[in-house]
Order: C-alpha cells, then sequence, then structure tokens
C-alpha cells in the first residue's frame, strides 16, 4: 500500500475504479503517513481524520455498487488553509484569524466533496498568501522536498509539500502572483495557475481578490485537468490526441530571463531543446509591455491587499511576521487615483502584450529565477529576505499581472520548474499542450 502514496492522483481513481484500491484503505495509508512523517506539524496546520475516513466510505460503497461520482471519486487530497471548511478552523496562515471556524465549505471544496473526492486536511501557508517564499514564523514553515533546510516556495507551501512528502495524492493551492507555480516547481510537481474569474472564489479567504485564482499542486498533468474539472463541478478537459509537432512557442527574452541562477537557466534550456526536438517551432521575443507593466505591482497588489486587511491589521500588527505586515502596510502610500491610474496602465499593456505574443500557442519562462532560498538566511538577513522575495515571484507575476492561465512542468532538474503562459480561459488548450510537453520533457 505504501507505492499509493507516489501513484498519481489519476492512477488512484483508476485504480477505484478497477476495484484493486479500497477508498477506506488508501485513506488511512495516507492518514498513518501523515501521523507518522517527522514534518507533519510543518506541513499540516490540521488534519481532518474524521471527515477523510466518513468520505472515504461513502466513496467505497459507491464504487462497489458501481455509482462514482468522477474519475477521482475516493481519492483523499489536501486543501490549502484559506479554503473554508466548515467545522474546522480556516486560519489563512495568521495569528490575526486564529480560531475562525468557517459554518460552511468553500465553494470549491464543496465542489469536490460532491464529486467524491476525501479531505485530508489543511496545509500551512504564507501569512495571508502574501509571501512567494513560504516562510512564515507565525504558524510554521513546510520544508522543500529536494532541501528540509530551505522553503519550500509560497504561499502554497504546505500544498506543495503534502503531495511532494507522499501526504496528499494532489492539493488544492490559489496563485495571485506565483503561488501555486513556485512551490509547485520547488518541488518537482505540476502547476496549474487558472485565469482570474474562471473559478470560484466564494469561501475563500481574499488577498488581493482581482488577482486571486484557485489552482492544484499535482503529479500530473493529467491530475491538474481532472481537478480543474472538480473544482468548477464541470467535466474536465480531454487530453486525448496531445501533440507538439507545428506547435509554436515563443521563449520571452526580456524580464524573465534576468539574473537567472545557474541550475534554473541550464534546466530550461535543456527543455526547450527537448520541446524542440519533439516537433515544436520556438522563438525567442521580447515584450516591452512586461517591463511597462512590472513596476505596477506594487500599487495594485498592496493597495488591494491592504484595502482588504487595514481594518484586521491596524487592530493588532504585532501578531503578524514582520516582513508580511510590511508588505500589506506598503499600500498606504497609494491614493485611489495612483490606483485607478496603475490599472488603466495594466490594460493598455495587456493589450500590447496580447498582439506581441498573438499566433503563438503558449509563451515560455523558467517557472523561478533562483533555487529555494534557506530558511535560516531568511530569518536573519532582512535585505535577503526582500531581494529573495520579489525574485522569487518575478516570473510567475508576468502571468497574473497579463490575465493569463499558466501550467509549470518539472524539467527533471531538482526544484526547477518551465511554465507555459497562454490566453486567457484557455486552460483546456493549455493542457492539452502541456500534456505533450510533459510526455517530452520526460522522454516518453
Amino acid at each position: 500500500m505504501r507505492e499509493w502514496l507516489e501513484m498519481t492522483a489519476a492512477d488512484l481513481g483508476r485504480g477505484i475504479a478497477t476495484g484493486d484500491i479500497d477508498p477506506v484503505a488508501l485513506c488511512d495509508t495516507y492518514l498513518d503517513a501523515i501521523d507518522a512523517h517527522p514534518m507533519r506539524d510543518r506541513i499540516y496546520a490540521r488534519v481532518t481524520p474524521d471527515r477523510a475516513r466518513a468520505e472515504a466510505a461513502a466513496a467505497a460503497e459507491r464504487a462497489r455498487e458501481g455509482q462514482r461520482l468522477s474519475p477521482l471519486d475516493g481519492v483523499p487530497i489536501s486543501w490549502k488553509d484559506l479554503f473554508d471548511t466548515a467545522g474546522t478552523a480556516t486560519e489563512a496562515g495568521t495569528k490575526l484569524l486564529e480560531g475562525r471556524v468557517p459554518e460552511n465549505d468553500a465553494e470549491v471544496l464543496a465542489n469536490a466533496t460532491a464529486m467524491g473526492l476525501v479531505c485530508l486536511g489543511k496545509t500551512h501557508m504564507s501569512e495571508l498568501a502574501f509571501s512567494g517564499l513560504g516562510h512564515n514564523p507565525s504558524t510554521a514553515t513546510p520544508p522543500c522536498v529536494n532541501e528540509p533546510d530551505s522553503v519550500s516556495g509560497g504561499s502554497s507551501s504546505g500544498a506543495a509539500a503534502s503531495v511532494a512528502f507522499g501526504l496528499a495524492a494532489a492539493a488544492i493551492g490559489s496563485d495571485t502572483g506565483g503561488s501555486v507555480r513556485i512551490p509547485a516547481a520547488w518541488n518537482d510537481l505540476v502547476g496549474l495557475k487558472t485565469t482570474a474569474g474562471r473559478v470560484s472564489l466564494a469561501g475563500t479567504v481574499p488577498l488581493a481578490a482581482k488577482f486571486d485564482t484557485v489552482g492544484p499542486l499535482c503529479r500530473s498533468v493529467e491530475d491538474a485537468a481532472l481537478l480543474l474539472g472538480v473544482l468548477e463541478g464541470a467535466k474536465s478537459p480531454d487530453l486525448h490526441e496531445s501533440d507538439l509537432e507545428g506547435c509554436r512557442f515563443a521563449v520571452l527574452t526580456n524580464v524573465v530571463m534576468e539574473d537567472l541562477s545557474d541550475e534554473p537557466k541550464a534546466a530550461f534550456e535543456a527543455a526547450i531543446e527537448r520541446l524542440k526536438e519533439a516537433g515544436a517551432t520556438v522563438d525567442e521575443i521580447a515584450v516591452p509591455e512586461v517591463e511597462d507593466a512590472m513596476p505596477l505591482s506594487s500599487c495594485l497588489y498592496t493597495t488591494e491587499a491592504y484595502g482588504l486587511w487595514r481594518d484586521v491589521i491596524e487592530a493588532n500588527p504585532e501578531a503578524m511576521f514582520s516582513e508580511i505586515l510590511e508588505r500589506f502596510q506598503l499600500g498606504k502610500g497609494f491614493s485611489g487615483p495612483d490606483y485607478v491610474a496603475a490599472w488603466a496602465k495594466l490594460d493598455l499593456a495587456r493589450a500590447g502584450y496580447d498582439r506581441a505574443v498573438a499566433g503563438y500557442d503558449a509563451v515560455l519562462v523558467p517557472t523561478a529565477p533562483m533555487l529555494p532560498p534557506n530558511i535560516e538566511r531568511l530569518n536573519s538577513d532582512h535585505d535577503y529576505y526582500l531581494a529573495q522575495n520579489l525574485l522569487s515571484l518575478r516570473n510567475t507575476r508576468v502571468a497574473n499581472l497579463m490575465g493569463l492561465c499558466a501550467l509549470t512542468l518539472p524539467t527533471g532538474a531538482p526544484s526547477c520548474g518551465i511554465s507555459f503562459m497562454a490566453a486567457p480561459n484557455a486552460e483546456e488548450q493549455l493542457l492539452r499542450l502541456g500534456a505533450a510537453a510533459e510526455a517530452a520533457l520526460r522522454g516518453a
């Protein structure tokens, strides 16, 4: 049964469908693995064994009767601790929300439950989701699977760790500036950033609502497609006949290629060669509008975040991790006209970006420009924390600013991912491309 802990969610679902895997035994295997893991409390904020076992028992009964609700009926997954869970504390990684127990599930969790998935519990995260590092002295800092003394990436830090360490078949996180893709890349997982507005945010603790998105962290593109359907309560994208032959990709050369560490640079270049060998055409392009958009982040993100949380934060600022508090309070420095003007500039940048990449199936970037930083150094060096946090979010933020959907895939080099960015609401096409790219990167 230990092998179940390394299987994709899709394969587990198929095993349940054929009767080779009992959902109750599968659930207990995961719960036992969680309880026995030495870093359990750095990964899970709360485990929900009673709920998990009840859901698994119901899934087992449906499987026996041939009444499964979805291909993932009976598969156990974890949830980032900003998705409301009825009767279970949802605190979003901050002491400001300590003891907050919602009455209802978030809509995406309700959708997943209705499709038979099993909720294992809630995973740790960056405080109020406002960091790309996943470092959180206020609650816990999950480890990176490749280097436990380093951060796992944020803000869906525990989400990534739960899957990478074999403590969940998949995880659901959120992505406002890279919070699904950074931890997915640093933990050698697949991560999908959905288009803003596509997947419901109802019952989700917000950060910056115009940029917040929900997406899965998982072991395969097939899992990502199935989980997108689960989150929407709808049919999953069809990945059949995925092929890179004749695909046109653009490698973005400005902004995202600056200050690349050696490992991500080499991994990205090797991945591009494998995509070419699989039949894709790859051009290099510079898009000036990306440079225009990046400076707008400080106004757009901090103004919205501080506007949402100002009263809560200022009532108890000492309860926050100082680095996150400082980032929120940057929002004080911008006026209403500043915010409106920044959005007007971003709309122009988005239109220019769309023109520049028209005709390409996807735009490619290294998911993160560096490897995960060491936890102790982040604790002791303020300037290092600031620099690493901003750098970690730089490449992924392009997709958020431009309103795109994006998918990160492992390159085969530890903690190095490659991201594919596509047009808004083009998740179906992006996932089909991703499935073909995944096969090429794995040498299949």
